[in-house]
């Protein structure tokens, strides 16, 4: 793999780290701006907004620039955007950072996405995705911990600053060895032309539903383990680290494999995954079952995940920007979605024990979206299926 994607995974790090680490910095945001803890959590759902409207439009804007200056100008309104909030005193002002950086982000993800697919060698893509996508794996194994343990150490501005410090080396690294011109983009229209194809519409939307089944038992992830397991709030973090780790080994592992065999690894895993979350919901109340199948699921999640993004990728191959702009609004609906299905469900008196369940019922839909793209493809017949 070209030594710039690493460098480009470096700094999906650094958002990722900033996407997920208020989950631990909330408590102290919300005594040191004088909000209630509601109002906090809410800078959490406005970086989310931000993501779903952010990642298509940016692209868009974005597409008479070249790669290099996308990525450049996206990550550096990225970081002031974490100096502004690591700066402020308002909580008005901070809410505002949240969604300017998400905005920020899901541009950059979008064309580094594109970018990805650009350097990588041919039947390489889902190699380069699982490349550059392994930075936001790791931003859930150590980034979030570390932003955490920040904030606990030296105030919640800190892990702001550490975020806008990490982007300081990927920015001069992509002024640098990102090519100015890499994989230079048609015409807006001709891309969003290109989005109307069936088939990228079916993977897209596979897509949200995988992840909105991950999002959906990874936000209940700890209350399910204290309440459900047993587990003490002292080995919560372990339960999480666990997952992590899994998400790494699952996006090593489609990077791997998902160029030569992308269906055995979306059929296979996605089975895996729908008889993982339904064991889930049965053998929650055992400990060792219970840290088992959160490595196993986060392995399974993220595999089948970065497989269709790189499936995306390839199905839009006359969009490479905007297609990397809708797959990152694609995931972040589902990161908003699956969390709102599992709050219903135990919102309903179902308990946390549910909301694996319902991440099942959510990959079963994903089978009959996949199923019902099949038989249409059939239908339409062989030259509709070139086409598409």
């Amino acid at each position: 793999m070209p030594f710039a994607l690493y460098l480009l995974a470096l700094a999906v790090f650094a958002q990722g780290t900033s996407e997920f680490m208020l989950s631990g910095l909330i408590p102290d945001l919300a005594h040191d701006l004088g909000v209630s803890v509601p109002a906090a959590g809410s800078l959490t759902s406005a970086f989310a907004v931000g993501m779903i409207v952010g990642a298509p439009l940016t692209a868009l804007l974005g597409a008479r620039l070249s790669r290099r200056a996308a990525l450049f100008g996206t990550l550096t309104v990225f970081l002031l955007a974490h100096v502004a909030g690591a700066l402020t005193t308002s909580y008005a002002v901070l809410l505002a950072t949240r969604v300017v950086a998400a905005l920020a982000n899901a541009g950059f993800l979008a064309v580094a996405l594109a970018t990805a697919a650009a350097l990588a060698a041919p039947g390489t893509t889902g190699r380069a995705t699982a490349t550059l996508l392994g930075g936001t794996t790791l931003a859930c194994v150590a980034g979030v911990p570390g932003g955490a343990l920040l904030g606990h150490l030296f105030g919640w501005r800190a892990a702001f600053w550490a975020v806008a410090l990490s982007c300081v080396p990927a920015l001069l690294a992509v002024a640098r060895s990102v090519p100015a011109g890499a994989g230079e983009r048609g015409g807006a229209r001709r891309e969003l032309r290109a989005l109307r194809r069936p088939r990228l519409l079916a993977v897209l939307l596979l897509g949200a539903l995988v992840n909105g089944a991950t999002f959906c038992t990874f936000t209940y992830l700890a209350p399910l383990a204290t309440e459900v397991t047993g587990l003490g709030a002292g080995r919560v973090p372990v339960l999480l680290a666990l997952f992590g780790l899994g998400s790494f080994a699952g996006v090593q592992a489609a990077g791997r494999l998902s160029d030569a065999r992308p269906l055995p690894v979306l059929a296979g895993g996605g089975a895996a995954l729908l008889a993982g979350w339904a064991l889930f919901a049965l053998a929650a109340p055992s400990t060792p079952a219970t840290l088992v199948l959160a490595f196993v699921q986060g392995g399974l999640s993220f595999a089948v995940g970065a497989t269709l993004i790189a499936q995306a990728l390839d199905a839009a191959s006359g969009a490479p920007t905007l297609a990397g702009g809708c797959a990152t609004a694609a995931l972040n609906v589902g990161a908003a979605c699956g969390p709102w299905a599992g709050g219903a469900a135990i919102a309903g008196g179902l308990g946390y024990r549910a909301v694996p369940g319902v991440s099942a019922g959510l990959v079963a839909a994903a089978f009959v979206v996949a199923g019902a793209a099949l038989a249409l493809g059939a239908r339409t017949g062989p030259r509709a299926g070139r086409e598409v």
